[in-house]
């Protein structure tokens, strides 16, 4: 799906895959396997491709015949993985460029991002289970199951997991950036 997204968006600028690998800083290799479906691509590779298209990250999932009503089943939901794959997030939401909400998992020692970073949005995380460190602004806070932590998200920010134990949460994201 991202596949046939990225190709639709790539075709509509008249781009090769190497024009639009050296835009986003990308292989054009790497392009290739993401529009066949080989491979899944980074968060922060999407961030690039949807900042060449001048679209948020959201926009590259779209199905431009998405429903009404979306349900989201286990199995069937995209993915998006984190700088160097420290975080693996599952889309709940449909790309319509409205809304984001994502299912994070961090095993012990992981982080969403090496360093913290910002963008133009509202954001939310809520415990599902463990405890999950949000650094927001340098600032860390300790979020613990149950508990939610709500930020404008232009701070710079990162999530990490300083326990023992796997932490899973919610991060809604209102709009979505790239």
């Amino acid at each position: 799906m991202i596949g046939d997204q990225l190709r639709e968006l790539r075709m509509k600028r008249d781009l090769s895959l190497r024009a639009l690998a050296a835009e986003a800083g990308v292989s054009a290799t790497l392009l290739s396997q993401v529009e066949r479906g080989i491979t899944e691509p980074s968060l922060a590779t999407l961030r690039r491709l949807a900042g060449v298209f001048g679209e948020s990250v959201a926009s590259l999932f779209e199905d431009r015949a998405a429903p009404a009503v979306w349900v989201s089943r286990p199995g069937e939901r995209s993915t998006l993985r984190g700088p160097k794959g420290q975080v693996a997030y599952e889309r709940l939401t449909p790309g319509n460029g409205q809304l984001e909400v994502l299912r994070g998992v961090l095993e012990p020692g992981e982080s969403t991002s090496a360093e913290p970073w910002g963008h133009p949005s509202l954001e939310c995380a809520f415990v599902v289970a463990g405890v999950l460190t949000a650094e927001v602004d340098g600032v860390p806070r300790l979020v613990r199951t149950g508990e939610a932590i709500t930020f404008d998200s232009r701070q710079p920010h990162r999530y990490l997991n300083a326990s023992a134990e796997r932490v899973e949460f919610l991060l809604s994201v209102n709009p979505p950036s790239p």
